[in-house]
């Protein structure tokens, strides 16, 4: 007998305003051309004055629960992947652990920046296949419009906010690929890449700061780590990109996500891709993604999921699970 982490429901929210590229127009020497040629970003979600990044995530959360038939008492243990939260402490994970209701059980905060979901569903998969927990909440959820330079066309046009959520419950397997669950993890990072995408402010330099990056080197990286991630993570259970029926990538740029699908051996017809929509929501864009892809219909029970991500650190990895 296997213990595998198995998906029950996913649920997503995005804030109401709307930003398409045109409004840069005003503000950034830029063009609606000019951004989509170079990410295939055509609109974004900005949070509303007084929005928080736990409130965006307690709303994903409540629709993930309705999506598996749960509720707040269900759950064991609640993961927030965010580098934005609401406040320096407590996490933001206990603050969405109270707004729906959850009295019992843990709840805490992981930051790998873009690839924080993947580091969250990590844990929450060793939490399940170790018995310390049976449901686990998982959430990313981001508020990147606050860590903006509006004055660098390069970044501002980039990213959004939002949030996504799945809930993850132990189910028995047989111990082969065609269980349902996650079936594979692969995690790196290499803190000497730091100097390519980071925010520069923080606690203890006591400034909020703006995020920088150096988007061809990033880009560089991306394309690189993030097939051979997946390839990786395929490769501990014996499997390939032949294998996969979807991949669901992290939303950064359209043109990593197409080269990423072909390095791989999956054309894009086989790639759920949100990017479009929601620009880069960082920790949020994997569930984002994954919610909208059942919405859509595209993600099927029993399908071969790859998700993988890479963000600030550098830090990258891959979950390789089966719908």
């Amino acid at each position: 007998m296997t213990i595998r982490a198995v998906v029950r429901g996913t649920g997503h929210y995005l804030p109401e305003r709307i930003v398409p590229n045109s409004e840069f127009e005003t503000i950034v020497d830029t063009s609606d051309e000019w951004i989509r040629s170079r990410s295939g970003i055509e609109r974004r979600h900005f949070a509303a004055d007084g929005e928080t990044t736990s409130q965006m995530a307690a709303n994903a959360a409540e629709k993930a629960l309705a999506a598996a038939g749960m509720t707040a008492a269900d759950i064991d243990a609640l993961i927030v992947a965010t580098s934005t939260a609401d406040l320096t402490f407590p996490s933001a994970a206990t603050m969405v652990q109270s707004a729906i209701g959850m009295t019992g059980g843990f709840a805490f905060d992981v930051q790998a920046v873009c690839a924080g979901f993947v580091y969250a569903l990590a844990n929450a998969n060793a939490l399940i296949i170790s018995g310390q927990a049976e449901r686990v909440l998982v959430i990313g959820a981001e508020t990147f419009s606050r860590i903006m330079d509006w004055t660098d066309r390069s970044t501002c046009v980039l990213f959004g906010d939002g949030a996504g959520a799945l809930v993850l419950e132990a189910q028995e397997g047989d111990g082969t690929t065609a269980d349902t669950g996650i079936l594979s993890i692969d995690l790196n990072s290499d803190g000497r890449l730091k100097d390519i995408l980071y925010v520069d402010g923080g606690v203890s330099t006591q400034s909020t700061g703006y995020l920088r990056m150096e988007g061809k080197e990033v880009f560089r990286h991306a394309v690189e780590k993030l097939a051979d991630t997946a390839h990786k993570a395929l490769g501990k259970i014996g499997l390939s990109g032949s294998d996969v029926d979807w991949i669901v990538p992290h939303q950064a740029n359209l043109r990593i996500i197409k080269a990423t699908a072909q390095k791989m051996g999956v054309p894009l017809e086989r790639v759920v891709v949100t990017v479009q929509d929601h620009g880069n929501t960082s920790a949020a864009s994997i569930p984002l993604a994954l919610s909208v892809g059942v919405e859509r219909g595209q993600i099927k029970k029993g399908d071969l999921i790859v998700t993988e991500a890479i963000g600030g650190g550098l830090a990258w990895g891959s979950v390789v699970l089966r719908w």
